[in-house]
């Protein structure tokens, strides 16, 4: 029942009515990218190196997370798919707001069950931490092997593993709850700019600057389908919640969708 906006100091606003709850105001240049936490927190990073952890309800700052060198590009939460797909169920169609809400609620807390929430950020800087955000302002490791800057992050959706993308033609793989490397993903000849993961975690698809759509198998780390098709460089890709199907944007002003 929010909305979020973003500037150099950003905004909780609800949506109905569009009334200014509160301003969270700390950071000291722009913010590229924020979260909600299922456990009620919001997560945001920013240019300015720092990842702040902040309680909604109040506005209070409860902890800036340091460690980048540069600008954090990107973050993401092993509860993310979770939270996304918490009330995305054909059967809850003409159910209330409460009862959607506690349906949302109890896929959240199945997922997570009594474990902490974890973060990965990507930066500038070419590194990855993965967090604690909830409880600790310290990184849990730093994870390196990136050549380039990281554009994008994030956890598969039951939360094993990792994937980032990246301007060094890459796709890099990491478990979820160590951080450690598992394996990299080659045959982009251009920037990496966005990965997606299917839903039951076996597959992952990658856009780039080559203008292909990669589909690549999570069991042998091998690519299975080569989409060509895009004119020009591949900005975005996402898996649909269900898993069959894939859409992809770029440059050349189309969306492409794609039958798994």
């Amino acid at each position: 029942d929010h909305l979020i906006a973003v500037t150099k100091q950003w905004y909780q606003r609800r949506v109905r009515g569009g009334q200014c709850v509160v301003t969270l105001s700390s950071h000291t240049q722009g913010v590229t990218a924020i979260r909600w936490s299922g456990d009620d927190l919001i997560y945001s990073a920013s240019q300015d190196r720092t990842i702040k952890v902040w309680r909604p309800k109040d506005g209070v700052l409860c902890r800036t997370l340091q460690g980048h060198a540069h600008w954090v590009n990107t973050m993401a939460l092993n509860t993310d798919y979770a939270i996304r797909i918490g009330n995305w169920d054909p059967s809850l169609q003409g159910k209330n707001e409460t009862g959607v809400a506690s349906d949302a609620l109890s896929v959240y807390k199945k997922f997570s069950g009594s474990g902490e929430e974890f973060m990965v950020s990507g930066s500038d800087d070419f590194t990855m931490f993965l967090w604690s955000p909830a409880s600790s302002d310290k990184p849990l490791c730093r994870m390196t092997g990136h050549q380039q800057i990281i554009n994008q992050v994030m956890f598969s959706p039951n939360g094993r593993r990792i994937a980032s993308a990246s301007f060094d033609k890459s796709v890099k793989v990491w478990d979820g709850r160590t951080g450690k490397y598992i394996s990299t993903l080659r045959g982009h000849v251009k920037a990496v700019y966005q990965v997606s993961w299917s839903a039951d975690n076996k597959l992952l698809v990658s856009g780039s600057a080559d203008s292909t759509v990669k589909v690549w198998c999570m069991k042998t780390f091998a690519l299975l389908q080569d989409l060509a098709g895009h004119a020009d460089e591949v900005y975005t890709v996402d898996w649909s919640p269900c898993g069959s199907r894939v859409v992809s944007g770029g440059k050349d002003r189309v969306l492409k969708l794609w039958r798994s």
